[in-house]
């Protein structure tokens, strides 16, 4: 394996309206201003899942159902300086409200709406497919 090669883990949270919540990157980080899904990398011994989980909780104060995460899709992106390899999960159960804890930006869009928004690049590919199968009000059809 590359010793550039970065393993994050991210979930698409679906409300009952079918929209997807979105994080805008804060001020200082890579990419800031740019919208995302929210997750985070992968630690040493930890499942994708349980890495959902903990981003969950810590970035959005929300505690997700861990069996109910059901695996969408993935991005295999290279960026100038390392390799992106991100699997994405759905979610539409978890306790607790959505609030942003990391002094980011959090926003519900609509599927259809997903792809206008300004997003890191290797969530483009993602948020094309989540426009392209999760129609408004059709989420899980």
């Amino acid at each position: 394996m590359p010793d550039n090669l970065l393993y994050v883990a991210a979930c698409a949270l679906i409300d009952q309206d079918g929209r997807i919540l979105m994080s805008q990157r804060p001020a200082g980080k890579m990419f800031s201003g740019m919208w995302e899904f929210p997750g985070g990398k992968i630690e040493k011994g930890e499942r994708p899942e349980q890495t959902v989980t903990r981003e969950l909780r810590e970035e959005l104060g929300i505690e997700p159902c861990e069996r109910c995460l059901q695996p969408f899709s993935f991005v295999s992106h290279a960026y100038e300086t390392f390799h992106l390899f991100m699997p994405l999960y759905l979610c539409r159960q978890w306790d607790g409200f959505a609030q942003p804890k990391e002094g980011q930006v959090i926003k519900w869009v609509f599927p259809d709406r997903i792809t206008q928004l300004n997003l890191v690049p290797a969530d483009i590919p993602l948020a094309e497919e989540i426009k392209d199968r999760l129609q408004k009000g059709r989420a899980y059809e």
